[in-house]
Order: C-alpha cells, then sequence, then structure tokens
C-alpha cells in the first residue's frame, strides 16, 4: 500500500475505479455523470478506501455546488478564487478549468477566460461583489458584516441565494483542507483539456 501512495503522490490510498468496492463505484460513477467527466478526480479518489467518508463529502458537494439557484460558473469562480488565495493548488487549478469552461455563460468575447476576468468590466458587477465577499467569508469568516449581507441582497441576490453563496465558503474550506492534507496532485486528465 505504501508503494501505491508514494507512486500517486498522495499521503492517503489513491483508490481506482477498478480497485474500488461496489459501494465506491457507485458513488464514483455518480460523480462523473453529476461533473460530465469521463474520469474519476483525484480529490474523490482519495477518499475510495472509505465508503462512509466519500458519501458525505460528495454529498454535500454534489448538493451545495451542483444545486440551486445560484449560477454554477459563479460558484466555480468562488472556488477557484479562494483556493488560489490560499494557495491551494489541486482546487484552484481544477476550479479553474471548470470556471474557464462556462466562459460563455459569463461573455461572448472569444478569448475570455472567466478566471482572468474576475475584475475586469466584462464580469458582472453582482459577481464581482459575491466573490470578494465570499472570498472573505472563507478565509475571515468573523469579519463577515451584516454590510457585506445587505451589499449582496441590493445588487439583486435573494435571501436563498445568500446562503448558497455562503455555503460556497464552507465547502472549498473541506476541500482545501482535503486537498491539501492529502498531497493529492491535479488529475493528468485535466491538464489535457484542451483550451
Amino acid at each position: 500500500m505504501s508503494t501505491q501512495i508514494t507512486q500517486n503522490s498522495s499521503r492517503y490510498p489513491m483508490i481506482s475505479y477498478e480497485e474500488a468496492s461496489e459501494d465506491v463505484k457507485a458513488i464514483y460513477d455518480d460523480t462523473k455523470k453529476t461533473l460530465q467527466l469521463p474520469f474519476v478526480l483525484n480529490w474523490f479518489k482519495c477518499q475510495g478506501s472509505n465508503a462512509t467518508l466519500l458519501e458525505g463529502n460528495w454529498s454535500k458537494l454534489k448538493n451545495t455546488l451542483m444545486k440551486g439557484n445560484v449560477p454554477n460558473v459563479l460558484k466555480q469562480l468562488i472556488i477557484y478564487n479562494v483556493s488560489k488565495s490560499r494557495g491551494c493548488n489541486y482546487c484552484s487549478h481544477a476550479h479553474g478549468i471548470f470556471a474557464d469552461s462556462m466562459s460563455s455563460m459569463i461573455s461572448e468575447e472569444e478569448s475570455f477566460k472567466a478566471t482572468e476576468n474576475i475584475d475586469s468590466p466584462s464580469m458582472p458587477a453582482s459577481y464581482k461583489k459575491a466573490i470578494n465577499i465570499v472570498t472573505k467569508a472563507a478565509l475571515q469568516h468573523s469579519e463577515v458584516s451584516d454590510e457585506d449581507f445587505a451589499e449582496l441582497e441590493k445588487i439583486g441576490f435573494s435571501n436563498t441565494e445568500i446562503q448558497e453563496l455562503m455555503a460556497q465558503a464552507d465547502l472549498v474550506n473541506m476541500l482545501n483542507t482535503i486537498a491539501d492534507v492529502s498531497g493529492i496532485k491535479i488529475d493528468n486528465e485535466l491538464l489535457e483539456t484542451p483550451e
């Protein structure tokens, strides 16, 4: 087992689809279907030896990131921005790729990349505000104020959407912690994603 950990550059055993238990395979299948990926991300593989943990973390990720009223591209940009600010290479790289793949939802400019334009005039003001406030909530949650909530409401977010946005702060902290403590590297399949 220790050879496997070294070989995969992870502190946890990396459980491939072929090695996974039936319970874990079912979760892996759901991650691929939901995320529309033909492979299992390393973030899940490093939890594949513990079906209970994997199921709980996937359920949280799936419900917080993939469902709700806030556009997924905005959620991905929040996770990208917090991860980059914190120095979590795995999450900033992966969620940057996911956000950039949805750039056309923000701008029709041919070469527009969402991650490179967080502060540009092309980025909706509501997105900029949400990214800044939720990044603060993730990095310094005790500094979030009533004024921050009022600003989000003023710029057009409903109470339900504000709850969803703040849930991204909690989610990204979990994502970053697991990625960093496990020592996982970015998936080769993601690195091969065409521009």
